[in-house]
């Protein structure tokens, strides 16, 4: 059974936006991002989370997934697994094997599937959270599995250019902020397992 090709997940639902050039608001997007977790790990009766990070280090714009694995594995997250990194990415080539990896291997696990994404212009810069399968390559018109339970993109384009090519003149200093937004948030959200886990 492929638990992310269900039409019910498929589409993201109740998208929230998060401005990562003003103050980035770490601490809602945090709780949003541990409630959508929690709803999930109760509602299908899961007891783990795995932090997907997809894209390669071969693109610039498209270098956000194994920034932000690489930032999470370097922490070494107590509470989560984490795949996809700028060591061993997970992009259109393998994403189908990684796909079956964690059916196989992470069955009880809800996956937070994080990507680059393109979006209307006045939204670049912007983080998106929200419940429901990713879909990656969207934006360069790829057509790839949809994976996991929750969505994180980073806006780092315009998506009046589906050109491939547009990813790689995307500034590297825009991609590595998102990524600190998203791990700042990601780390709050482990503090709130430690917290929880002392009371």
């Amino acid at each position: 059974m492929k638990l992310w090709k269900t039409f019910s997940i498929q589409r993201r639902e109740d998208i929230s936006y998060y401005d990562t050039s003003g103050k980035f608001e770490a601490e809602r997007f945090a709780a949003q991002l541990d409630q959508l977790i929690c709803e999930e790990m109760a509602s299908k009766g899961k007891s783990g989370v795995m932090f997907l990070c997809i894209g390669t280090d071969r693109s610039t714009g498209d270098s956000l997934g194994p920034l932000i694995g690489h930032k999470l594995r370097r922490r070494r997250l107590r509470g989560a697994a984490v795949i996809g990194t700028l060591d061993k990415p997970v992009h259109a080539m393998n994403l189908e094997l990684y796909a079956r990896y964690i059916r196989s291997n992470y069955p009880d696990y809800v996956v937070v599937a994080i990507d680059a994404s393109v979006g209307s212009p006045d939204h670049v810069g912007f983080v998106t959270l929200g419940k429901g399968a990713l879909q990656p390559g969207l934006g360069v018109s790829k057509e790839l599995e949809a994976i996991g339970d929750i969505s994180i993109t980073g806006i780092v384009g315009g998506c009046n250019s589906r050109d491939p090519v547009m990813l790689q003149s995307v500034r590297l200093s825009m991609v590595m902020k998102i990524a600190d937004c998203i791990c700042e948030s990601i780390y709050l959200v482990e503090r709130f397992w430690e917290n929880a886990a002392i009371i």
